[in-house]
């Protein structure tokens, strides 16, 4: 297996790892969306909240091709219906059709990954990088419950 196939496998497994820890956030609320900027371009960090039974997430994504968000007055907060996480190879390999054309495709684009989150209100974001940061729930961490 040449050098290129073992990247492309290794960050496609990333990202099918990063799905499997967010596929449970469904009925999680996001807490909020940041944006910001980074060495490498633009940033969002999409802050999930559960409660304390389950473990908050922050989803980061640098290095952005496409952003999509409803009223950013009602994001904070919003419901989760769905999460979703997509792979986006590199030419020649297709695109689910819903992400076709929403990023000019060249042969010099990296993988990318696709982050939909829908409910009352939906983020989509394409980017280059991804990292799912996931925090100890109070229970896990043996916290006491504070009311």
């Amino acid at each position: 297996m040449s050098d290129a196939a073992e990247a492309a496998d290794a960050a496609k497994n990333r990202f099918l790892r990063a799905a499997r820890l967010l596929a449970p956030c469904v009925s999680y609320f996001v807490e909020r969306v940041s944006f910001g900027d980074v060495e490498d371009g633009d940033c969002v960090d999409v802050f999930l909240r559960e409660g304390p039974h389950k473990p908050d997430v922050v989803v980061s994504l640098t290095c952005l091709h496409h952003l999509e968000t409803g009223d950013p007055t009602a994001i904070q907060g919003s419901f989760i219906d769905e999460i979703l996480l997509e792979h986006l190879p590199q030419l020649p390999h297709p695109w689910p059709d819903d992400a076709v054309g929403l990023v000019d495709r060249t042969a010099d684009l990296p993988e990318l990954v696709r982050l939909r989150i829908a409910g009352p209100s939906e983020v989509d974001v394409i980017a280059s990088c991804l990292t799912v940061y996931t925090a100890m729930s109070e229970d896990e961490a043996g916290l006491p419950l504070q009311g």
